[in-house]
């Protein structure tokens, strides 16, 4: 297990990608072998690394301490290029402090690191995704056409795409800050990534990658666009992002892709075996109400409803086992606690709960 983190349920920490299995294995069944050769070599890597982090968290991951001197609340942030091979973390391109170079690959995810650390410590008082001056280290240039990025609880992985359904996995800014978040849950509720505390799992990534975005952007909720992987997909797609927060199942609907299977609301919960549950298909829903009650509080999203999405996710009482009524009942609590019974704050979280169909206990 990674020292410092949470034993919370004994779970271990998860490789978690942001493009889902049903996405690749749909690719993998192309006609075209442009399309399929690169999403069958990337389902089989997916795997390979799962197993592996498997293997290193039961032998006892490396424990990665700030350097020494280290200011508490600046980042240390390291990317590495991998030079389309599959060694990790590879040769190290740029460190914290240093100006960008010719690669614009390099420069996005050292960006990208940074508006994550920044959004968590200015809107949060966090440092880092650890709370305590974790180094943040990210590999770019990750094998040969690899249509996908991954956190492996230790580091951020971005392949370059294949150029026909996917590029460069550093464009979207709300991609790194999504798979940043699964190590802010990592350490702190470490909710199971499977069934619907998978799907919290992956909403909360969602939800933290949209505000990063935001942030950034200085956008408020209304200028928001709500999608996940803006500028992802390559122009032959149909399709504008990998999900939509305002509007699950939109995202996309392709010919070689097919249709985004999310639903926003509890009545269209899909029950499966594969993709550990429909954790990235199910998390459409929480991800729905997250945006109504950013929507319906207004102003910038990560100030009201990102703090108490925020609360509970840190607050020590979301079980690893979380299902959605256990969420939507401690984001409730968490509001009223902030904010106040009857306050602006709780109507908006209980009235978007109820719009999903997710009933607080």
């Amino acid at each position: 297990m990674v020292p410092g983190m949470t034993t919370n349920g004994g779970h271990e920490p998860v490789f978690c990608t942001v493009v889902p299995p049903h996405v690749l294995d749909k690719l993998a069944q192309a006609e075209d072998p442009r399309l399929a050769g690169p999403a069958r070599r990337t389902l089989q890597r997916d795997a390979y690394e799962r197993t592996h982090r498997r293997l290193t968290t039961v032998l006892g991951a490396p424990a990665v301490p700030p350097p020494p001197g280290a200011e508490p609340g600046t980042p240390r942030r390291t990317v590495y290029d991998a030079r389309h091979g599959t060694g990790l973390p590879g040769r190290k391109v740029r460190a914290e402090g240093e100006e960008p170079g010719k690669d614009a690959t390099v420069n996005r995810a050292y960006a990208g690191l940074g508006a994550t650390f920044e959004l968590f410590l200015k809107a949060y008082a966090r440092d880092s995704i650890d709370g305590g001056g974790l180094p943040l280290d990210a590999t770019v240039h990750y094998d040969k056409e690899y249509n996908n990025a991954f956190w492996n609880g230790e580091q951020m992985v971005f392949g370059d795409g294949d150029g026909e359904i996917f590029l460069d996995f550093t464009i979207p800014i709300d991609v790194i800050g999504h798979e940043l978040a699964h190590g802010v849950t990592q350490y702190t509720a470490n909710l199971t990534y499977f069934g619907q505390p998978g799907a919290l799992n992956e909403s909360m990534s969602d939800v933290f990658g949209a505000l990063i975005k935001q942030y950034t952007l200085g956008q408020t909720a209304a200028e928001a666009d709500w999608l996940i992987g803006a500028g992802l997909l390559a122009p032959r797609v149909t399709g504008k992002a990998l999900r939509s927060m305002k509007e699950p199942g939109t995202a996309y609907d392709d010919d070689v892709l097919g249709k985004d299977p999310q639903p926003a609301t509890m009545d269209g919960y899909v029950r499966t075996g594969r993709d550990n549950g429909g954790v990235h298909i199910n998390s459409g829903i929480p991800n729905h109400a997250f945006y109504l009650a950013a929507t319906a509080l207004g102003g910038h999203a990560w100030e009201r409803a990102g703090q108490i999405w925020y609360d509970v996710l840190t607050g020590g009482e979301l079980k690893a086992q979380a299902l959605f009524a256990d969420f939507a009942t401690l984001t409730a609590a968490a509001a009223k606690a902030r904010y106040g019974d009857g306050s602006e704050e709780l109507r908006a979280v209980l009235k978007a709960w109820e719009q999903v169909g997710v009933r607080t206990l």
